[in-house]
């Protein structure tokens, strides 16, 4: 068994308030979630309206079914229009790790 997770900064472009920023992250959570049926949260900078850290999280039962969902995460996020991708950072492990 496998399991991994993807996590973004991201630069989100005209928002001036947490309620315009609310109004781009769900609905990308809510995309990840409903096409690669993976956990997806924010999970930082919850207080800045033009930052948000958003991470997403699976299992999988081999190691290449696990990165085929995280980079087509990744792609998902770096192909919205509405933010921009700083950074990406993605961890895996096995269940057979010590």
């Amino acid at each position: 068994m496998w399991f991994g997770w993807i996590e973004f900064d991201l630069l989100l472009g005209e928002v001036h308030s947490l309620k315009e920023k609310r109004a781009v992250v769900r609905p990308i959570l809510a995309e990840l979630r409903r096409r690669f049926e993976v956990s997806a949260a924010e999970t930082s900078n919850q207080d800045l309206h033009r930052r948000a850290g958003l991470a997403a999280g699976l299992v999988a039962t081999d190691a290449a079914q696990l990165v085929k969902v995280l980079d087509a995460v990744e792609r998902l996020i770096a192909q919205r229009p509405e933010v921009e991708l700083l950074s990406a950072r993605r961890r895996m492990h096995s269940s057979e790790d010590q």
